[in-house]
This record gives C-alpha cells, structure tokens and sequence, in this order.
C-alpha cells in the first residue's frame, strides 16, 4: 500500500508523526510532506526533529517541490491523509487551488477518485470552514477532525492520539493494534 502523508501547520503534528510510524510498522509505503508552517508548529509541540520525521516515511519531498512524483496522477497511491490539516490547506483543496505540493496532490488524489482524508484542527468552527468542508466532502474527500473516543478509557494523551490515527487506519484498511474494536457493555 502507498500512502501521501501531509504534514500542515495547524495545532496537533503529532497525529501525523504517530501516523507515519504506523504506516512504517504495518509495511506501507508512505510518502511525506511537510509544510513550511508545519515545522514549525512541530518544533513548538513535540520533541520532534524534521529529520526524525522523514526517517518514519518511505519517502518525502519539500512542499515547493511541484515536480515530484506525486505532483502527478500519473503516479499511483492509494490514499492521502492530511493530519492535521490547517483551514488554509482545506480551503485551498476546496477551490481546486492546487499552488503547493500538499494541495496539488490532493487535488490529484480527488481527481483520480482515490480516498482522501483531510484532519482539520480548528475550533470552533464558523460557517466558512463549514462551507468548505461541505465542498471537499462533495468532492469525494473524508472530513475526519481528530476526536478520540472514550469507552476505552485513555490513560494518557498518546492513547488518545493512537485511537484517533487507530481510525484513520481503519479509514485507509491498514490492519493495525492501536484500537480495540467497540463492544457495547
């Protein structure tokens, strides 16, 4: 399986950096791109080098980077997830903006009718970024914001981040131990 992992600047990096290190332990090749404002962030939040981040994917690419290979629907993935995926970036997937890497190849990915999961970070929400998630989801996009479940009763913030990236896995059919599976008590 080969997956596009987009990194954006909105608040919780780390869902992507779980992310990459599951897709690297199911044996899915992933392909990495990280923004400009997502090192950023990452550097603020985690512990995380940019250089650590690329070691989890298979390979990756600088987000100005137009002529790589996934800025082509002539290359094959499966899937891309965004996470976390800024409002800018799903604003510019809404409007076929496709001026970076990160919005090109999700436009690609919509376009040759493959699955992409966009992670918004944004609270609360007004009716714009309503509207353009509305437009991604009629595109044919998954709007997944990061909400954990409870009925498993984390213990700590990284169970709360494996049952969020647990479902984006779910999403992608990569079998994985993150998550247990629901049963009602």
């Amino acid at each position: 399986m080969k997956i596009i992992v987009a990194i954006t600047g909105a608040t919780g990096t780390v869902y992507g950096v779980r992310l990459l290190s599951a897709l690297k332990a199911a044996k899915a090749e992933s392909h990495l791109i990280v923004s400009r404002p997502a090192e950023k962030v990452m550097a603020m939040e985690t512990e995380y080098s940019l250089d650590g981040v690329r070691e989890l994917a298979t390979r990756w690419y600088e987000p100005d980077d137009i002529a790589a290979p996934i800025a082509s629907g002539q290359t094959y993935w499966q899937a891309m997830v965004v996470a976390p995926c800024s409002m800018r970036t799903l604003s510019a997937v809404a409007a076929s903006r496709a001026d970076t890497l990160i919005s090109r190849a999700a436009d690609i990915t919509l376009k040759e009718r493959r699955r992409l999961i966009l992670m918004p970070r944004e609270t609360p929400l007004h009716l714009g970024h309503l509207r353009q998630m509305a437009a991604v989801t009629e595109m044919g996009a998954i709007v997944m914001p990061p909400l954990p479940t409870f009925y498993d009763k984390p213990k700590s913030i990284d169970d709360l981040i494996d049952n969020t990236v647990g479902r984006v896995l779910d999403l992608l059919e990569v079998q994985h131990d993150l998550t247990r599976p629901w049963q009602a008590v």
